[in-house]
Order: structure tokens, then sequence, then C-alpha cells
């Protein structure tokens, strides 16, 4: 009897135990969907977007989600709407109709106070911090902490702000002004406030543009780091290395509509081009016409201490020669001399077989020598003037009778050049600032073609514009050298080196290591001749 009521309990216990582990296992089942649902949900929803301003459209129906923990890469050409797009989500711009969730629920932001308060922040290629205060003081802006007497506790603050930002970087003195770090670092201390403010969406536009390669490839880092963290990063970028290295997704915007999205394994890069211009690129780099003349410019033996050394090099007559290598190679410099805002230890320059002495950019302008800069917003333009006052800026002797510029006259050649250039504004009296990039970089175009050149010295010409834009430069450069220019060009962009130049100079650690036909120019080539140094310098 004692034996069967034993026998009764253990098989009690048995299934008892049987039970619960059953439903253990179903409880873990169910939270581990709860969990991976709760992975998966969209954090941010934007759905039937429109916006308006007057008659013109802004974003058209435009749809995208964004998931936890991803980089999801926003790419168009200029004037897609992508700056619309990121200001509708911060509460710049109020939608005319559509909706926005951020987990879950609808939401309208007000500014960009309320947009940063729910969690979601935007981080520009130009910084929009304080540049006199110091870098606690823009983390902590209008977060302060104060001490009990009311004053700000500085102590505390500096300890917080090297909290947040050691993690990321232990280069930055947080009592230092936002003045004395670089892009990168000012990019950095954006992010970090927005961090400190608990943002879950980070919005990133351009930030890569201004940063060399070595800052890029720490941003890439960083940007690893917080979707590890569970941060959801929005990408806005042209650049398409920047997609392949960080992105998870693709959504593309033209003309203010939403085209599409794919996973960035799941398209090829011919069909992202094609969804981002509305055309297929069969020939992205024209087809040269033109024929290669005699020598105009020669570089003999050009140096600068703590620059370039022993450089050698000519020019002919419609050719594209390409100065190219690592960042920090000394190409820039070697434009900056030739151009006169360097001047040279020794060395001497020719043009049309003639040696001259260029001791200013105006001497270089007489001369028939044009500098395009890399950095068109504070070295290619002035911004306060409109666009034909930048076109004539370096001409106005043209201009001028008995003493008075002819406004009338500085228009109408305005109008000349920008046409030719297809420079797409509203206005001619518009402010540069107000075009896209691309049109910015024809600004300048226009201003070097508005004098009498012989030697064009195109320093990054494509840099921080979209697609469709370069393809629109390199026409433009092509047509140049067809007519005859000689044209020098500095670029790190691999498919543009071997796509538009005649011959390529690669730099290495301020000497020309290598020089090639395009004929004979390879990627795997030119990278070694950057990297591997040579006994003699190639001329």
């Amino acid at each position: 009897m004692i034996s069967a009521y034993a026998a009764l309990i253990s098989t009690i216990i048995h299934f008892s135990m049987l039970y619960r582990y059953h439903a253990e296992k179903e409880r873990i089942a169910l939270h581990n969907k709860a969990m991976n649902e709760t992975m998966n949900e969209n954090i941010l929803e934007l759905n039937g977007i429109v916006k308006t301003f007057g008659s013109s459209t802004a974003l058209s129906g435009v749809n995208f989600n964004l998931r936890r923990g991803e980089v999801h890469a926003l790419m168009g050409e200029n004037g897609a709407g992508k700056s619309t797009f990121i200001k509708i989500i911060t509460g710049v711009f109020h939608p005319d109709s559509g909706t926005i969730r951020y987990n879950g629920k609808i939401i309208s932001p007000q500014n960009t106070t309320e947009s940063l308060n729910m969690g979601i922040a935007a981080i520009y290629q130009h910084a929009t911090s304080f540049p006199d205060l110091s870098v606690t003081e823009n983390i902590f802006m209008r977060q302060e902490h104060f001490t009990k007497l009311g004053n700000y506790d500085y102590r505390k603050m500096h300890e917080l702000a090297r909290k947040y930002i050691e993690p990321f970087s232990s280069d930055i003195d947080v009592r230092k002004p936002m003045s004395s770090l670089s892009v990168a670092q000012q990019q950095l201390v954006e992010i970090v406030k927005a961090l400190s403010r608990n943002a879950r969406v980070l919005i990133l536009d351009e930030p890569t543009a201004s940063l060399t390669t070595h800052e890029c490839e720490r941003l890439y880092e960083i940007v690893d780091r917080l979707r590890k963290d569970g941060v959801s990063m929005i990408f806005i970028t042209h650049r398409f290395e920047d997609m392949y290295r960080l992105a998870d997704r693709i959504t593309v915007l033209r003309d203010s509509r939403y085209i599409g999205t794919w996973d960035v394994n799941g398209i090829q890069t011919e069909d992202l081009i094609q969804a981002m211009v509305g055309r297929k690129l069969d020939q992205l780099y024209p087809v040269k016409t033109g024929k290669i003349g005699d020598e105009v410019l020669r570089v003999d033996h050009l140096s600068k201490e703590g620059y370039f050394r022993d450089i050698s090099f000519s020019v002919r007559k419609g050719e594209v020669f390409t100065l190219t290598g690592l960042v920090g190679a000394g190409r820039t410099e070697v434009c900056q001399t030739i151009f006169g805002i360097m001047r040279p230890d020794s060395g001497k320059i020719y043009l049309d077989g003639k040696e001259i002495r260029i001791k200013s950019p105006t001497d270089a302008l007489k001369a028939g020598i044009g500098l395009l800069p890399e950095d068109r917003l504070t070295q290619g333009f002035a911004a306060q003037l409109p666009i034909y006052k930048n076109v004539t800026a370096a001409t106005l002797g043209k201009f001028t009778h008995r003493g008075i510029i002819s406004e009338k006259e500085e228009i109408e050649r305005s109008i000349d050049l920008c046409t030719r250039l297809r420079l797409k504004a509203h206005d001619i009296s518009a402010l540069p600032l107000s075009l896209s990039g691309g049109n910015q970089q024809k600004v300048v175009f226009a201003k070097m073609l508005n004098c009498d050149l012989k030697v064009l010295i195109l320093d990054e010409p494509t840099k921080g514009i979209d697609v469709g834009a370069k393809t629109s430069v390199y026409e433009i450069i092509n047509e140049l050298a067809g007519k005859g220019y000689a044209i020098i060009m500095v670029s790190s962009e691999m498919p543009e080196v071997l796509g538009v130049s005649d011959r390529i100079a690669v730099m290495r650690s301020g000497r020309i290591s290598e020089v090639f036909d395009i004929k004979d120019a390879t990627q795997e080539k030119i990278l070694a001749a950057s990297l591997i140094e040579k006994e003699k310098n190639a001329i």
C-alpha cells in the first residue's frame, strides 16, 4: 500500500515537473518571440509625407522606415528632397499630410528641441555648435548643472563631459573651445551632445564630406559602436563607399518622390545610380573627342620644405593630368604653389616654354593659370555676393569703364557662362549657398572661364556632390579639354581618376612615385605606387 502510494506521488511529481518544464519552455519561447518582434520593429516610420512651398513640391508621398539598431542610408541627387525630409523629422518643417510614428506612436514635433526631447537628433556636415564656447558648454547647452548657490557647476559638467566622450575619443580636451577642434572632432561632440540627451535616432547629414580618409575611418568605427549600442541612424551621403561600408538598407529619393528601399547587398551600383538619376548611365565618364597638343605647362624640380620635394611634370594642350595618392601626400600644396598661394623653396615653372615667376594668385591669373579650390565654400566663392558678382569677381576690369562697373555687362556675361555650363538657378542674382553642391561648383567654373586662362587646376572638383552632378562636371572637364585647356586635376576617387585622366601622377610622401599613361593604369598599380616608395622621382 505504501509502495503504491509512493509510486503515485512519484508519478505526480514527475508530471508536475514535466508540466513546469514545458510551461517554462513555452514562456521562454514566447519571450524570445516578443524580443525578436521588438528588435525587428521600426523605431521610426514616415508614411505618405507631403510637403509643399507655394507651387513647389518638396516631398510627394514619401515613405520611410528605420529599424532599431539599423544604419539606413538615404541617397539621391541634390534637390531630391533629402534636406526637407530631415527638417520634417526634426520639427523644422511640418508636413502638409502624412504621419510620423516614433516607437509606434504618432508624433508631430514642433521644433528641434521637441524632437530632441523625444530622442531624435540631427548631426549636420557643418557643425552648428558655438565655436567660442568650450566643449563642455556646448554639450550642456540648455541642460546645465548648478551648484547650491546657483552658479554653473563646471566641475561636475567637465567630469560628465569627459565621461560621455571617453568611449569615443581620448584626444578631446573638454575645457577647450569648439573652434580649436577639427571638423571630425566637432561632429563627435555633436553626437555626444545628442547621446547625452538619450537620443535613440541620429540623422547624420553628409558627415564625411569634409573629412580626411583617416577621419572617415574613425567615424565609421563610431557609427559601428553606436549601432551595437542599439542607436538607429539615418546616414545621408553621396559617397558610395560610405553606403557600402555602413548601411544595412538604402532608400532613394528622386524629384521629391520615394523611389524604393533595398538591402545594401540587394542592388547593383548601376541600378542604384539609375534609381537616383532617373536614367541609365551607360557612360558615366564622357568619351574623349579632343586631341592632345603641345606642352603648355612644365614644372621642373619644384620643392617646398615640409610639403613636397623635387616635383617635375608637364601638361599638354587638351590633356587631363591627374595628381592622386593618399591624403597628405602633397598634391594640394603642389597646386597651391603653382597658383601662387605658396612660394616654392626651389624649382622652376614654365608656361609655353618660357619661365614664369608666380608670387601671388594675381600673377597666376595674369599668366593664364586658374585654380578651382578643394573647399568651394570657404575658398571658391563669396557666399554673401550674388552669383553674377562671383562670376566676375576676378575680372572686374573687363566691366569697368571710367571707374564705373557696368552691372548690365556683368549680368550678361554671367548669364552666358552659366548657360554654357548648364547651371540651374532661379535667378542669377541668387546667393551661391541657395544652390546645390554641383551648381555651386559650376559657379566657380564660370568664374575661372571668365578669365583668359590656358591652365585649369581642379582640386577635388567633384567633392561633396551627387552622382548626377558628377557626370555634369565630367562633361564640363571633357569639353574644356576639347577646347584646348591644359588641365591639372587632383582626385582621391579611383573610378574618377581612371575615368577622366589622360595621364596619372601618383604622389607619395611629398614626391611623385610614378606616372602612368591611362592605357597602362590600373587601380592595383596606382595603389601600389601610393604605398611603395620609389628611389627616384618619376618624370
